[in-house]
């Protein structure tokens, strides 16, 4: 009996902290869709990670799978090691925003990262999403 035990083993894979698609995240504002979910216990998931690598950080654009609907969010707090001086945050936050880079809620409920100030401003442009309001209904940062 112990033979056929010690034959077994089990395929465990290590703990991937990094966002990509199907990761569970943390809504951190005080849009509708958000508090629902996050009171139903059922956290969103990310469908799509905007950029080359697949892989999401502080200040990437995301597609999120939230209550059956698709919505677009900014990642605002990371799990995965962050380089010196971005805090490393104990869950995945994101806050929902629409098309146009204008956020759902109207305030963000837990601190974000200096740093996010100026990864933000290098993605606005003239014509293109404009992240300026996203930063001003943070109530604190870190």
């Amino acid at each position: 009996m112990s033979t056929i035990f010690a034959a077994r083993q089990f395929s465990t894979s290590g703990v991937c902290n990094h966002i990509m698609k199907l990761t569970r995240l943390r809504v951190v504002d005080n849009s509708t869709i958000g508090k629902q979910a996050m009171a139903e216990g059922k956290p969103p998931r990310c469908i799509h990670v905007y950029n080359k690598k697949g892989i999401g950080t502080i200040g990437d654009k995301i597609l999120v799978a939230i209550k059956g609907e698709k919505v677009k969010a900014i990642i605002v707090g990371c799990v995965k090691e962050q380089k010196p001086n971005i805090p490393r945050f104990d869950s995945n936050n994101i806050v929902l925003i629409d098309d146009n880079g204008t956020p759902l809620g109207t305030r963000i409920n837990v601190p974000i990262p200096i740093v996010l100030r100026t990864i933000l401003k290098e993605k606005t442009f003239s014509k293109g999403a404009d992240y300026t309001k996203l930063l001003a209904i943070a109530s604190n940062y870190v």
